[in-house]
């Protein structure tokens, strides 16, 4: 069983170690994430989690470097 997300209004973890300038809205609730610069992604753990989950195994992430 998965736990509920806290409130919106309280930050997603990864933009609580990134620098102020890396933290910007998720794109699915709008809540405080890593969005920018090396490790960032446009949606916060709580949005991302049944994204990943229709993935399957096979998919890995690709460096766009």
């Amino acid at each position: 069983m998965t736990t509920p997300p806290p409130p919106i209004t309280e930050p997603d973890p990864s933009a609580l170690v990134c620098s102020g300038d890396k933290v910007g809205p998720c794109t699915g609730c709008q809540r405080k994430t890593h969005r920018y610069g090396t490790g960032g992604g446009p949606l916060c753990q709580w949005c991302r989690q049944p994204v990943r989950a229709g993935w399957g195994p096979n998919v890995r992430f690709a460096s766009t470097r």
